[in-house]
């Protein structure tokens, strides 16, 4: 019992520090910008560097399953768009509404969940659907703009984000059987193919900085982002996907804080107020994840 106890407040722990890097993470990308390395450029870098890292580990769990799924290739490829979007977007756009436009990932989970795993949609969850829509027409709404779309690239990279974020989730809930090393390498690999393919496209030139900077760059992928992927899988294992959705919350005030020591940016109140209710609705999806695996539960216990 002690054992289980230990595990479970180390799984709470690895979620809240992934959390917290998470939301401090666009902060050294605006300094790698600022230092001539594009975010472009310093997210392939990073991601390379994992990528290398994780190896031996990946190849250590291949042998152990030959069986190579067609479902990783689609994984390699939702977090790859998932990652560098949001970074971009984080780069470019004011953090928190960057977030919380992201937050609406539990959104479009329970939404492709329904379509593409054939789950049920419950009327909590409805009720929180509701409740995040009406969060995001708050935040978008600008009066002399008309129909509240987003603003610029960084609000609709930030829902993109999202929604590929909803997909990777998808796709790993389908291959939970596979071993840990083997979907953290293919996440890693699918960022490092997305930005190649992206840089290729819009930024051929190589970038003018110090090789101090690409340094910094390579040592946090090697450690920042692999401590980040390791924290939440292990926190993932260990915990109901239910409760690790709402300390993944934590995320949003931590961005909220180092946005407002670490920049002049600033929400409206009525920014505040949708963000809330994305807060709220996110939550309450959770909520609605517990209260189906348990009625699962019963069910299954009710059968037997």
């Amino acid at each position: 019992m002690q054992t289980q106890s230990q595990q479970f407040y180390l799984a709470i722990a690895c979620v809240l520090f992934s959390a917290t890097m998470w939301g401090m993470i666009w902060y050294p990308m605006r300094l790698f910008d600022a230092g001539g390395l594009t975010v472009l450029w310093a997210t392939l870098i990073m991601y390379l560097m994992a990528f290398i890292w994780s190896l031996p580990a990946f190849w250590k769990a291949r042998r152990l399953d030959s069986h190579v799924p067609v479902e990783l290739m689609g994984l390699a490829v939702a977090a790859g768009l998932t990652n560098l979007t949001v970074l971009v977007a984080l780069d470019e756009g004011e953090v928190m509404r960057v977030m919380l436009l992201f937050f609406l990932s539990p959104l479009w989970s329970v939404l492709l969940s329904r379509v593409w795993l054939k789950e049920k949609i419950s009327e909590l969850a409805m009720v929180m659907l509701l409740i995040a829509m009406s969060g995001t027409v708050m935040m978008l709404w600008r009066p002399e703009l008309g129909f509240p779309w987003p603003e610029g690239r960084a609000d609709w990279l930030a829902l993109f984000a999202g929604v590929m974020f909803s997909v990777n989730n998808v796709i790993s809930r389908k291959l939970g059987y596979m071993p840990l090393a083997v979907k953290s390498t293919t996440v890693y690999f699918g960022v490092v193919m997305v930005a190649l393919i992206v840089i290729a496209i819009r930024q051929p030139a190589f970038p003018d900085a110090s090789l101090w900077v690409w340094g910094q760059a390579g040592i946090i992928g090697g450690l920042m982002i692999t401590t980040m992927t390791l924290s939440v899988l292990y926190g993932l294992a260990h915990m109901a996907i239910y409760r690790s959705a709402v300390l993944m919350l934590f995320q949003l005030i931590v961005a909220a804080v180092s946005a407002w020591l670490l920049t002049n940016e600033h929400m409206s109140q009525s920014e505040w107020i949708g963000g809330a209710c994305i807060f709220i609705a996110a939550y309450g999806i959770a909520q609605a994840e517990k209260l189906r695996a348990v009625s699962g539960l019963k069910h299954r216990d009710h059968k037997t």
